[in-house]
């Protein structure tokens, strides 16, 4: 390969990574991303008023629901409503936005436990937003791999960013790998697209240069022979390295890499990173 067709390659990769990481910061800051959240508010069976967000909410049986004093109004899917609004049961890890003026009040159900997590554009954290630091992309961190399915999908427990609460993934199967001369693997999840795969891990910069806490990785679906790439220049940041009103998974038992993966998004500057 020619020095010109070297050097192209590596604009085309530096390009394609600059182009991940603006849509990763385009989502974390958007208008109701997450640095948008004002409060992680558990429901239960009283009701209860909180100051970034209308009403009196409350859980049960049949879902949540909040009762709205005169003058107030939320639009939920497209319709103003009025008075009490029976939200229903929310699926795990699934959500309603009902919308109040410029902001977005979050219902959802995380770790079997209702939440309002209201999201309001002017929150500090999301005003104050400079950037998320990086590692410069290098095609070295860019490694091919093996996905071996399991027999059938492994319910596995994973803790999470909020003490006490729990996640349950099925899990689908592994990916096995070489990095840094090291026979290597990682349990993987589902992902967002049809055969995708999600990682979560933890490797030797945990806690030093990237967050302690978790990374995740997406990763497209298997070829025909298994095949995958894992392109560690695009390790992310979940919401709760950011935030504490994050209830984010931790990486399952055994992914933690025993390698420093000097690749893809650093501690954020709120969390102390620079």
């Amino acid at each position: 390969m020619t020095t010109e067709a070297t050097t192209t390659d590596s604009q085309v990769f530096t390009a394609s990574w600059q182009d991940w990481h603006r849509a990763q910061e385009d989502r974390i800051s958007a208008p109701h991303g997450f640095l948008a959240v004002t409060g992680l508010h558990w429901l239960d069976d009283r009701p209860q008023r909180f100051p970034d967000a209308p009403g009196a909410w409350h859980t049960g049986p049949d879902g949540v629901v909040v009762t709205l004093d005169d003058g107030e109004e939320l639009v939920v899917d497209g319709t103003p409503v009025r008075g009490e609004h029976r939200f229903g049961v929310q699926p795990e890890r699934s959500s309603v936005d009902a919308v109040w003026g410029d902001a977005v009040i979050e219902v959802a159900e995380r770790g079997g436990n209702d939440i309002v997590r209201p999201r309001h554009p002017d929150a500090p954290l999301r005003t104050a937003f400079t950037g998320t630091p990086a590692y410069a992309p290098d095609p070295r961190w860019a490694v091919t791999g093996r996905y071996v399915p399991f027999d059938a999908p492994r319910p596995t427990t994973v803790g999470a960013a909020v003490e006490g609460l729990e996640h349950v993934y099925d899990a689908p199967g592994r990916v096995e790998f070489e990095l840094e001369g090291r026979q290597l693997s990682l349990t993987a999840f589902p992902g967002r697209g049809p055969g995708g795969l999600t990682v979560l891990f933890t490797d030797a910069t945990s806690g030093v240069t990237t967050y302690a806490a978790n990374r995740v990785l997406t990763v497209g679906p298997p070829a025909a022979d298994g095949t995958v790439v894992l392109d560690f220049n695009r390790a992310a940041n979940l919401p709760c390295a950011y935030t504490d009103l994050a209830t984010c998974p931790l990486p399952p038992a055994g992914n933690r890499l025993p390698v420093a993966v000097e690749a893809g998004q650093k501690i954020p500057r709120e969390r102390g990173g620079s």
